[in-house]
């Protein structure tokens, strides 16, 4: 399989059931709890919706019609600067390795970018070891404390990236 077989495309009504699914076995495979994660999130079940607002976005990856993962960005919630966030970040097992996530991130930081948003936020688990690997390569560097309430207590790897 080439990267030619991959799309990374916006977001679409119809993914949300599928993405939902890609979110939901990915926290599990990771071993991450269910509460205080992007697992027992509201907008883990309407994504395409949580996504229609200002100076927002989210992308998925598609790989023969499937959605096999994705990443977005957002305002930073509860906080009062020119940051966004990078939001749930998943991919299934098969679409790890390839230098997608890297594709993905560049997709959501040109799109923040395009907002005129600052700085990129992220928060993530520390057993999520080649996603905060990933994320140092790119440039995020890791904060002492959260920034914001995403309401995801469980995820105690907090980063930042200056746009």
């Amino acid at each position: 399989m080439t990267n030619i077989d991959f799309i990374i495309r916006p977001i679409q009504q119809k993914d949300n059931k599928q993405l939902a699914t890609v979110i939901r076995e990915v926290i599990l495979e990771m071993g991450a709890p269910k509460v205080g994660t992007a697992y027992e999130d509201e907008a883990t079940d309407n994504m395409f919706e949580t996504y229609q607002k200002p100076n927002a976005a989210y992308f998925v990856l598609e790989l023969n019609n499937k959605v096999i993962g994705g990443a977005g960005i957002a305002q930073l919630n509860n906080y009062e600067g020119n940051v966004c966030e990078l939001q749930k970040m998943y991919f299934l097992p098969s679409a790890r390795g390839k230098g997608l996530g890297t594709k993905m991130i560049s997709k959501c930081l040109e799109k923040a970018k395009e907002f005129g948003f600052e700085k990129c936020y992220l928060e993530t688990l520390p057993y999520m070891q080649s996603a905060v690997k990933l994320y140092k390569k790119y440039g995020f560097e890791n904060l002492d404390e959260p920034m914001g309430n995403t309401c995801h207590y469980n995820c105690n790897v907090w980063m930042i990236k200056k746009i």
